[in-house]
């Protein structure tokens, strides 16, 4: 089999990368996709550098035994702890890709002189990796970060378009750190899946007046999409792109059974669903 049809794999802690997967699945059909959810350490945004970077590894060889032409860490957590580590690690047997470069691209093209704000894990934030990559670039651009640790692991626990998640939302979004901001990033990408949530905590605040933000101004950053179109570019750049007609092959795998990794997954692809149980940590 020519390269060009192996596998892309993509990994998380859980169901978050599975937006990243899906914008991949409808962007680029013909490809093969493997897809690796860290149930058994879900959520990494609280788990130390050394801690995400020793789980990336392990799924990184699990990934290049299947054949992966690349690699996606469909995870900011991830991406902020591991990806230079991986990057040298697996060296020319696979392309690396993380969600945070082509968010930060995206942002330095679209929002020079403007103040951003900045949602994610302990990890992403306390990185400080947005703002250092941000700031390297001059663009004048003011980017405001506050840590929102409880999203992820209750959209795990499916309290998605629940009451005490929108109080969560509210009680993060209204911190004075977010104020006079034009555009969010969801720096998770568990995020896209409370989208609505978000969009619906500003528009609460436009009718009751109280709010300095205006949700027509703001625009949520989703970096699904965006990691899409730059793994579709990198694919075009580097020949790797499966210019088979055949709509591509779908795997998922698990480290620890999931009743709502399965839902998910099984809403997010309209197709048969193979889920396999690979405990990595056994």
């Amino acid at each position: 089999m020519s390269k060009t049809q192996n596998p892309i794999g993509i990994f998380d802690s859980g169901t978050g990368g599975l937006t990243v997967a899906k914008a991949v699945r409808k962007l680029l059909p013909n490809e093969n996709l493997i897809y690796f959810g860290d149930t058994a350490h879900l959520p990494y945004g609280d788990k130390s550098t050394e801690a995400i970077q020793s789980y990336s590894l392990k799924i990184a060889n699990f990934l290049m035994a299947q054949n992966c032409k690349v690699i996606l860490i469909a995870c900011n957590s991830a991406s902020a702890a591991s990806y230079k580590l991986l990057k040298e690690y697996v060296g020319s047997k696979a392309r690396v890709m993380n969600v945070i470069d082509p968010m930060v691209a995206h942002v330095s093209e679209r929002y020079a002189g403007k103040n951003i704000g900045l949602i994610g894990t302990k990890q992403t934030i306390n990185s400080n990796v947005y703002k250092k990559k941000i700031d390297d670039l001059n663009q004048n651009i003011t980017l405001k970060s506050l840590a929102t640790p409880l999203l992820a692991p209750m959209i795990e626990e499916g309290f998605a378009q629940n009451k005490i998640l929108a109080n969560v939302v509210e009680q993060y979004l209204s911190d004075v750190t977010l104020e006079n901001i034009e555009a969010l990033i969801l720096g998770c990408t568990h995020y896209p899946l409370i989208k609505n949530e978000i969009e619906n905590f500003y528009k609460n605040q436009n009718l009751t007046n109280n709010a300095t933000n205006n949700i027509e101004s703001i625009t949520l950053l989703d970096s699904s999409e965006i990691v899409a179109k730059s793994l579709r570019g990198m694919l075009e750049m580097e020949d790797l792109l499966n210019r088979n007609e055949q709509k591509g092959e779908s795997k998922f795998y698990i480290s620890d059974y999931t009743q709502s990794f399965e839902a998910t997954a099984q809403l997010f692809f309209d197709e048969n669903l193979h889920l396999a149980h690979y405990p990595l940590w056994e």
